[in-house]
């Protein structure tokens, strides 16, 4: 994994981790193996997957007929919005998480196909892979290379971070912030990483052709389904607020998803400056440190989140699937007592949601 980064990206500041113990890892990483080799199953996905494929997808194209061109109510309308936005967010967590990840299945063609849908949702899997696989997946709440906790004016995410005046308030006005994610993503930030290819400060392989014309023809497919279309047969004031109710909820469920398990009292941060970083835990203590589960035994929760309350796993094996999460979060808890790790979790997502805010305020304060 580390060759496949230091040929992929340019970091402003040269970041390591300690390499001479890696003795949480290897442990962590033979009982996984021996669990899928005594299971006799692949750790890509199974059943229980292709379910959640066929649901949601169906589910997706249901509510978009239903919308454009059966809907007659306004509040039908509002309703049928908001719940299109759920089931895109879920679609994004189950389907093209794990499989740009690698982890949907084990043929790479399928993986590359079913990524693709969140080009259907207005993002591009080339620019996400670099911004999540590589670089938050390695450098994971590291201020200043980490984009998922970037530094932004109106919102202070991690105690490295300048504080602002403004920031006292952040622990109310965030959700709002976080109801914009999705639609600026879509419209803003894949853009600006497009054009300048970087990821913060952080440069990455360039697109090859067929990249840049998935790119443009995505983009294309997202105004003429999501705009043009809905314009056309209900009118653009109907469209308008459909559109933005649709993107409040789905920006809001992703922001949610991630925060609750990075940017919570519990996780550890690190800062990149201009001078080399040299940390003294191993990449896999890293990762358990900066990252927090919640709400693992609430089946309903881990089905529409995709496992990702279970980002302690995902975070040291993303190219398992999801569905095999729960059944290795006993190995890996077993391990970091084991090793003196400490491995963060919230029983509840409500208590997980009271962590963020909370977390929120206390960066607020002068």
């Amino acid at each position: 994994m580390f060759i496949f980064v230091t040929y992929s990206i340019i970091l402003m500041a040269k970041v390591s981790f300690q390499h001479r113990n890696t003795s949480f890892y290897d442990d962590i990483k033979k009982s996984v193996d021996e669990y899928f080799n005594e299971k006799k199953v692949k750790s890509t996905g199974n059943m229980q997957l292709y379910t959640k494929l066929f649901v949601l997808i169906t589910a997706a194209i249901a509510l978009y007929v239903f919308l454009v061109f059966f809907n007659t109510s306004i509040a039908a309308g509002i309703f049928g919005s908001a719940l299109m936005g759920f089931t895109l967010a879920c679609i994004g967590f189950n389907v093209m998480h794990d499989a740009c990840h690698g982890a949907y299945s084990d043929k790479k063609w399928l993986n590359e196909t079913l990524g693709l849908s969140l080009n259907a949702m207005g993002g591009n899997a080339y620019i996400w892979k670099q911004k999540h696989n590589i670089i938050h997946h390695t450098y994971t709440n590291i201020d200043g290379i980490d984009d998922d906790i970037a530094k932004m004016p109106f919102i202070r995410q991690c105690p490295t971070q300048s504080r602002l005046g403004m920031h006292k308030y952040q622990h109310f006005y965030s959700v709002f912030l976080y109801m914009l994610a999705s639609i600026m993503w879509v419209f803003m930030f894949d853009f600006l990483k497009y054009f300048n290819a970087k990821v913060q400060k952080t440069s990455f392989k360039k697109m090859d052709t067929r990249e840049h014309v998935i790119f443009w023809v995505s983009k294309v497919f997202y105004i003429v389904v999501y705009i043009a279309l809905p314009v056309y047969f209900i009118g653009w004031q109907y469209w308008l607020t459909g559109f933005l109710v649709l993107h409040a909820v789905m920006g809001l469920t992703l922001a949610m998803v991630f925060q609750l398990a990075h940017v919570v009292e519990i996780t550890h941060f690190e800062e990149a400056k201009t001078d080399d970083l040299k940390l003294e835990n191993e990449w896999a203590v890293h990762q358990v440190l900066t990252t927090a589960n919640f709400a693992t035994e609430n089946k309903i929760v881990s089905w529409f989140l995709g496992g990702l309350n279970f980002q302690v796993e995902h975070h040291l094996f993303p190219r398992v699937s999801h569905v095999h999460y729960p059944g290795i979060s006993k190995i890996l808890k077993a391990h970091c007592e084991k090793h003196n790790v400490r491995y963060n979790t919230f029983p509840t997502m409500t208590e997980a949601v009271i962590s963020h805010f909370r977390f929120m305020k206390q960066l607020g304060k002068a």
